[in-house]
């Protein structure tokens, strides 16, 4: 029980020291893409020789360090990114992985679906109680109540049956008993989202 706390909190410790190096990270590049160059603190021995009262020479030539933007190239190539970037324009659509971008402008229908942060359509599989196979539809926006009765009635052309619905008005999503997520996609694609 000891053992495992305390490495609970050197993991913590681990955690928070990343969070500030990457902090630390930023504001560096902050002050470099505005300014250009930056002295930075005495290090290593001319350090340690102020500490015990001794000054030398040596540490009069030389005052400090100047940092040289030039290679920070480099540098921001390892930071990561805070977003996502704007996928690309493309010759023909659909890509050969079968993506396509909403239509702009959007379809004038009641409702609706927003795009992942990734630029997909949040349709997702999921398997409660072991078994219980279910369709998720997410991010929905207006009218869920008419986007509910339009999926029942394209699923039941498609399988013969209704399937049975959940409509989430609070998360704004609808879950669906079986698996349809990509005969979903591609009927929201081809409606514009």
């Amino acid at each position: 029980m000891v053992s495992s706390a305390r490495d609970a909190a050197r993991g913590g410790g681990a955690m928070a020291a990343l969070a500030l190096c990457r902090a630390g990270l930023r504001e560096e590049l902050r002050v470099l893409l505005r300014g250009g160059q930056r002295r930075l603190p005495l290090l290593g021995a001319a350090q340690m020789s102020e500490v015990s009262g001794e000054s030398s020479s040596a540490d009069q030539n030389y005052p400090g360090i100047i940092e040289s933007t030039e290679e920070y190239v480099f540098v921001e190539r390892l930071i990561p990114a805070t977003q996502v970037p704007v996928p690309p324009k493309h010759d023909q659509y659909p890509t050969p992985s079968g993506w396509r971008p909403p239509r702009d402008p959007p379809p004038d229908l009641p409702y609706f679906v927003r795009r992942s942060r990734m630029y997909n359509l949040p349709i997702y599989t999921d398997i409660t109680h072991g078994n219980r196979k279910m369709t998720v539809i997410r991010k929905i926006e207006g009218d869920i109540w008419a986007l509910e009765n339009e999926v029942k009635e394209f699923l039941t052309e498609l399988s013969g049956k209704t399937p049975l619905t959940q409509v989430n008005e609070i998360s704004c999503s609808i879950r669906i008993k079986g698996y349809f997520d990509q005969e979903l996609k591609t009927w929201l694609m081809d409606k514009g989202f």
